[in-house]
């Protein structure tokens, strides 16, 4: 039996992608699974295709954190685990808007943060749930060109953190997924920053999903469909100025390649 096996989850950003990856495994291991996400066309379609519960609407804001919690409690009796997939990419550089750096800011962090207000004191008297936060591996080290995008997934990675030290021992069980390159339609808008992300090979939906089923399984914290970035995260702590001047020789690069297009 698996350790998800007949619990309720909600998949947030699920009509594709990750998402719908995740969503797709649960159900296939015997999970009870409601799928939200802001297409309500796309969100229906997904559910329809895997056998899951359709709940579109926002999974960023207060006011729709509070209604998907509700609905899925509603469908599922109780909310086991909490996949907080939904995630966005707005702005580039210093020239990142107020507008785009509220909108990475509400979707790609506090979505967590007001999901997990809701659920942790209902679990906490249970005595366990999950919380499964996809992050990047831009949160573990820092993502080029689009600091909106870096700096709030490395408060997700930093949530997560800080849910799991203080919780852990109370029956709450926290991952981050933290992968490079997936083959998503998210990836195909980076431009030249997709070479990059690739360099390590690029993972499927499907592979992502594959890693977090396992991940929960053994109890890791850190899902790392690409192990490199483990290796880079270490370098990172284990001599910042070093790493720091490859990734600038990194950013020189990507300046090179886009001056050459």
């Amino acid at each position: 039996m698996t350790v998800v096996k007949d619990q309720g989850v909600v998949v947030t950003g699920a009509a594709g992608g990750i998402g719908k990856a995740l969503a797709a495994r649960l159900v296939a291991e015997g999970a009870r699974v409601v799928v939200n996400d802001l297409d309500p066309a796309a969100t229906e379609a997904t559910a329809e295709e895997i056998g899951a519960r359709a709940v579109p609407g926002d999974a960023a804001s207060e006011a729709g954190v509070a209604a998907l919690v509700a609905a899925a409690r509603d469908h599922l009796g109780q909310v086991d685990a909490w996949f907080a997939n939904a995630g966005i990419v707005r702005g580039l550089g210093l020239e990142a808007s107020e507008a785009e750096w509220a909108a990475s800011w509400e979707v790609n962090t506090m979505a967590h943060v007001r999901a997990a207000r809701l659920l942790v004191p209902e679990w906490l008297e249970r005595g366990g749930g999950t919380f499964v936060v996809t992050a990047s591996a831009a949160g573990l080290l820092t993502a080029l060109g689009t600091p909106t995008y870096s700096v709030t997934k490395h408060g997700a990675v930093a949530f997560a953190e800080w849910l799991s030290a203080t919780y852990r021992h109370r029956g709450i069980v926290v991952h981050a997924i933290c992968p490079q390159g997936v083959r998503t339609d998210m990836l195909a808008t980076t431009g030249p920053m997709e070479k990059l992300l690739t360099a390590d090979g690029a993972r499927t939906p499907e592979e992502v999903a594959d890693a977090t089923l396992e991940a929960i399984q053994d109890g890791r914290f850190l899902v790392l469909p690409h192990p490199e970035a483990g290796d880079y995260y270490r370098n990172r702590a284990a001599d910042p100025d070093r790493w720091l001047a490859g990734m600038n020789k990194l950013q020189r690069y990507l300046e090179a390649e886009e001056s050459d297009r």
